[in-house]
């Protein structure tokens, strides 16, 4: 699973530099609810939980994570929120003593890309395919019946270099392998590199993807759209 320590540091810097839209995000998140009790798989920093949190008062969030050095920066963002629950967890060896009726990952531990009219494929922070087996069902286990599973959606992947706001230089490079992807992050303030990180990606076609979710449950809800921001799945 993808360990984020050598990005954490400047984590919120890229993100709040356009990476994404976390208004937005939690917008698409707000339209399938409602929701009582939620559980971010991924959760980062805590930038789309504080969100989530400033306009949802009246429900239960958790979120985990592999890397502590991300939650450690949540655990800060989020002390104001008593409503919130962090904790580091390896997902596929998930173990909560609870259930949720919603989960979500956004670029976190699993996700879609979304390439024009192609189907969409799924991205996985987990390179190893037992280990993504187990985790959809330790996540299973976590989620009531009739609970909703949504995992974003993101455009096709490419190399490139932006400056972002504070003029740093922020790049990536994508190497394709048997399994997927290796994608190479790189932050520099001039000649100087502040960061270097990789991470090894697996993943799986849309057939795959469901017949994965599909044995531990989990239906796919068409819901056609061209702007979709989730692809929603829905414990039987």
């Amino acid at each position: 699973m993808g360990d984020y320590t050598n990005m954490s540091s400047y984590y919120d810097l890229i993100m709040t530099s356009g990476y994404y839209d976390y208004k937005k995000i939690v917008d698409g998140l707000l339209t399938h609810g409602p929701v009582h009790n939620v559980l971010e798989i991924g959760c980062g920093t805590g930038l789309i939980l504080e969100e989530l949190a400033k306009r949802q008062h009246n429900i239960s969030i958790t979120g985990i994570d592999l890397t502590q050095a991300m939650l450690d920066i949540a655990s800060q963002r989020l002390q104001t929120f008593k409503s919130v629950q962090l904790q580091q967890q390896n997902l596929s060896q998930l173990n909560l003593n609870q259930q949720f009726d919603f989960s979500f990952s956004y670029g976190g531990v699993w996700y879609f890309v979304i390439d024009g009219d192609e189907e969409p494929f799924l991205v996985s922070h987990i390179s190893d395919h037992a280990s993504n087996v187990a985790g959809f069902a330790k996540l299973a286990n976590h989620m009531t019946k009739g609970s909703k599973l949504l995992l974003g959606t993101q455009g096709p992947h490419f190399d490139y270099a932006k400056l972002i706001s504070n003029g740093f230089l922020y790049s990536q490079k994508i190497e394709p392998n048997g399994h997927g992807f290796i994608k190479h992050y790189y932050l520099d303030d001039g000649d100087k590199r502040l960061m270097s990180q990789t991470i090894d990606y697996r993943t799986y076609n849309f057939k795959e993807a469901c017949q994965m979710l599909g044995v531990n449950g989990f239906e796919y809800q068409d819901q056609p759209s061209p702007n979709r921001q989730f692809l929603v799945f829905q414990k039987k």
